[in-house]
């Protein structure tokens, strides 16, 4: 049943990438739409963008601050809750303050208030499955935990079976095990944990989303410790050669944000996704050096690659999801990776300020033992 489109859907964090994407869907189809973003100056350095519509309204505060949030609430009969604190560094009570307080005190005021939310859509992540699922020949489907720092430093990237030490095959990987292995995985399950517990216990209508890699235009220009679309199109069009790290094998699960837009819609108007939660993903797995090539293609001047004999701490070796379960309702994702950096690229290029962040955030991720180096570098 498709929701009455006269109503106020709110979506926390709609000036950024996902939300700003998802909240001009919904005004096309009709929907009232506001918008709470705190408009974090790291993010949005310059205020609010200038894609967002006068059609939508627009709130400047905070979702974990209960005034900010109550005020955006009032009158409110679908919520999107993409706001999301998401970094390579270590300031974990960051992730869980952002992520997981601001969702614990969105339901807190719903049930406080008796708000008549029909339904909540909460971003989690892909994140949450860690090193994701592995095909072991004698154990079977396994679930690696952390790669052990001193393999590497001796630049040996795949993990083994947990059980032999054997040799093990990546797998997709599907909703049913969670195995979250840093401080932003587990406060993304924290929070989708919250969200469906409560949305059950209190009957709010509740779907969680574990996205993929989300590309697309919007990714903030001024954030470049995440995201291989955003770091590879800036270092190419800064001049910089593309920074590879372990080796470049490692597979990673791309989508298109008209993709996640899609999904998105789809969950707020079909009740068949409450109280669940769905991998949103591109549905083929690429490697890092595949992708790096894609970027090196598009753009027309010379792209170089480099092999840095580096890595972060805490990156997961392979992972893609398998999202046959929100097929199963209808959604399919059509975009390939380098339609996402076609468009990427073409947004870039219309920016009038491209600072290089790239540098300081290398700097950043080295002084905070981040970014480490092997024994052979």
């Amino acid at each position: 049943m498709i929701p009455s489109k006269n109503k106020i859907c709110l979506v926390t964090g709609g000036a950024g990438f996902i939300g700003s994407h998802t909240c001009e869907a919904l005004l096309s189809r009709g929907y009232h739409v506001r918008i709470l973003d705190n408009l974090h100056p790291r993010i949005h350095p310059n205020g609010l963008p200038d894609w967002i519509s006068s059609d939508i309204e627009f709130i400047k505060g905070d979702a974990t601050q209960r005034l900010d949030l109550g005020s955006a609430l009032q009158g409110v009969s679908y919520v999107f809750h993409l706001c999301a604190y998401q970094d390579y560094l270590p300031d974990f009570s960051t992730f869980f303050h952002t992520n997981v307080v601001s969702t614990a005190l969105l339901y807190e005021l719903i049930v406080e208030k008796d708000i008549p939310v029909q339904k909540v859509v909460v971003a989690s992540s892909q994140a949450v499955y860690g090193e994701g699922t592995y095909q072991c020949p004698e154990h079977g489907k396994v679930f690696p935990e952390l790669r052990p720092e001193n393999r590497l430093e001796e630049g040996i990237w795949d993990p083994l079976c947990p059980d032999c030490d054997s040799a093990i095959t990546w797998t997709l990987t599907d909703e049913s095990r969670i195995n979250p292995q840093n401080a932003y995985a587990i406060s993304k399950y924290s929070q989708e944990l919250t969200a469906l517990r409560l949305g059950r216990r209190y009957e709010i209508p509740t779907t969680a989303y574990r996205y993929s890699i989300v590309q697309g235009p919007r990714q903030s220009l001024f954030n470049a410790y995440s995201g291989a679309c955003r770091i590879f199109c800036l270092s190419a069009l800064l001049g910089k050669s593309l920074s590879i790290y372990e080796d470049g094998a490692q597979v990673r699960d791309f989508i298109n944000i008209e993709d996640v837009v899609s999904a998105n819609l789809l969950a707020l108007e079909n009740q068949e996704t409450n109280y669940r939660a769905y991998n949103v993903g591109g549905g083929k797995a690429h490697t890092i050096l595949e992708f790096a090539n894609i970027v090196a293609e598009v753009f027309t001047e010379e792209v170089q690659l480099e092999f840095t004999k580096k890595y972060r701490f805490g990156d997961t070796r392979h992972i893609c999801s398998d999202i046959s379960a929100l097929k199963a309702l209808g959604w399919n994702p059509g975009n390939s990776p380098k339609k996402s950096v076609i468009d990427y690229v073409k947004w870039l290029k219309e920016q009038a300020q491209v600072e290089d962040v790239l540098t300081t955030a290398n700097e950043n991720m080295k002084k905070l033992n981040v970014l480490r180096d092997t024994k052979s570098t």
